[in-house]
């Protein structure tokens, strides 16, 4: 009697040992985090150019793409991305290296510059340069005046926000981005 409670004992404690190191083993999670999905341009992009600036936008409402100061810029979530060429290779980048003048645009750029023209990408790419040279002085002043409209936005929003919280409501506020 005491050897079968001994062999019982003994087959219960393998088990658990057994059973618990499968449960160990099922938990086993690999979480590997490669980022937001890549940013694909497949063919050459239109552009459209903000006036008054050196930044440019692809109109496709698919991709949130800029060029300016020779690279390729995306927002991506929290993230920033750049690129020599549209079709990549894209790496990230720290938010305070990503120009004024980029960081600044309009949230409502699309609809606000829809009716400038849309330049093919070959013509754009033997232009821009040129263009860029000849208009750095109304880019500064457009710049300064981009600047000054995203910092009131911002304090308007902190001045919405502030309101919810006092009075408990959602007041539809501008969610970002």
């Amino acid at each position: 009697m005491r050897y079968s409670r001994y062999v019982l004992f003994s087959l219960l404690s393998a088990a658990a040992v057994f059973g618990g190191a499968e449960t160990a083993r099922a938990q086993v999670n690999v979480n590997i985090n490669l980022g937001p999905p890549p940013i694909v341009v497949a063919e050459p992009p239109a552009v459209v150019m903000v006036p008054q600036s050196r930044v440019y936008f692809v109109p496709d409402p698919h991709v949130e793409v800029f060029f300016y100061g020779g690279y390729w810029w995306s927002p991506r979530g929290e993230g920033w991305y750049r690129s020599r060429a549209y079709k990549g290779p894209w790496a990230v980048v720290e938010r305070t290296r990503v120009p004024r003048a980029v960081v600044y645009m309009p949230r409502d750029y699309r609809a606000r510059y829809e009716r400038e023209q849309h330049i093919p990408y070959g013509q754009w790419n033997k232009e821009h340069a040129r263009w860029d040279r000849e208009n750095r002085k109304a880019h500064k002043k457009w710049e300064k005046e981009r600047e000054k409209e995203w910092k009131e936005s911002q304090k308007q929003e902190k001045k919405q926000e502030k309101k919810q919280e006092k009075h408990g409501g959602d007041y539809g506020g501008n969610h970002g981005r």
